[in-house]
């Protein structure tokens, strides 16, 4: 086996120099206009540290997420391109690997997918050649190997920095992170998480990371959203599998005379929290149908987040 490529993502950079990293994530448009994509990211340049470009987000189509990711990097913007198993089989899932590397795309963060019963097309076959696991495992060989699972020889070079995602969870007693762990022997190197808003539970869950040697070295970051409202959270904590939103945090929202500003200043607040834990390497910024706040809380936490991670 060939010797695993350098970093060349700056995302991996500054995770492996132990810099508290800051992701965000926009869906594409539903448009045949780049504008359209640019329009909604150029906010997030020199703010965010990479931006994760979603692949048929809640099982919608949405412009191509490989030539999403292309734009983005042309606009001096760092993507992460998420790509799923659900649409795709294992050689279209290949063919979409060259491409984003020969695009100079090094970030991708492999996916299962929503099912197509969820989206507004519930005719549609879904595919499910392989799981998150084994596209995890496909692509790293592609970079490391430099060969398809055929044994094909792939010429050129990708050096893909592979994440996964994952659910937050508040450990029980003997609680071990198996199916993280599996992801990580597969090749995985970060993952972001589902949206948790507790700082006692991120705390208790790193830890427990930590603890595992099949987890130990993976970069953690931890799902957070600018909340705009009570009801709002209220909506994530229901449909959102995974959400952790404390009570006290809705009970704030309730009280606050400007929800939406409210909901900001904890956003950047648990961010701030965050940062102080241990094996915490950053956070990934989400905000469904409030994409215009993720820039403001990402230049506020950036004042008062300090660089290095814990």
């Amino acid at each position: 086996m060939n010797e695993a490529p350098r970093a060349v993502s700056r995302l991996q950079q500054r995770l492996e120099a132990r810099q508290f990293a800051i992701t965000a994530e926009i869906t594409p448009p539903v448009s045949c206009d780049a504008e359209d994509l640019l329009r909604k990211t150029r906010p997030l340049r020199g703010l965010a540290d990479a931006v994760n470009v979603t692949d048929g987000a809640s099982a919608r189509a949405h412009l191509s997420p490989l030539i999403a990711a292309a734009l983005l990097l042309n606009e001096g913007i760092e993507p992460i391109l998420q790509l799923t198993c659900r649409d795709r089989n294992r050689i279209a899932l290949q063919g979409d690997l060259m491409g984003a590397a020969a695009s100079g795309i090094t970030n991708i963060l492999l996916l299962t997918g929503d099912d197509p019963k969820a989206g507004d097309q519930p005719e549609t076959k879904a595919v499910f050649d392989l799981d998150s696991l084994s596209l995890t495992r496909m692509a790293r060989d592609m970079r490391d190997k430099g060969e398809l699972p055929s044994g094909r020889k792939i010429a050129g070079r990708a050096h893909f920095f592979l994440g996964a995602a994952d659910v937050p969870v508040d450990p029980p007693p003997g609680w071990r992170p198996d199916k993280l762990a599996a992801k990580v022997e597969a090749g995985a190197q970060f993952a972001q998480t589902q949206f948790c808003m507790d700082e006692a539970i991120v705390r208790r869950y790193a830890a427990r990371l930590a603890e595992h040697e099949g987890t130990r070295g993976l970069f953690l970051l931890i799902g957070i959203a600018p909340l705009r409202s009570a009801k709002s959270a209220r909506w994530m904590q229901k449909h959102l599998y995974g959400t952790i939103i404390p009570q006290p945090l809705v009970d704030r929202l309730e009280r606050a005379a400007d929800p939406a500003a409210e909901g900001e200043r904890i956003c950047v607040e648990l961010i701030e929290a965050f940062a102080k834990i241990p094996r915490v390497a950053g956070v990934h910024v989400m905000a469904p149908a409030n994409e215009a706040a993720v820039p403001r809380v990402i230049a506020e936490a950036r004042r008062r987040v300090p660089v290095q991670a814990n």
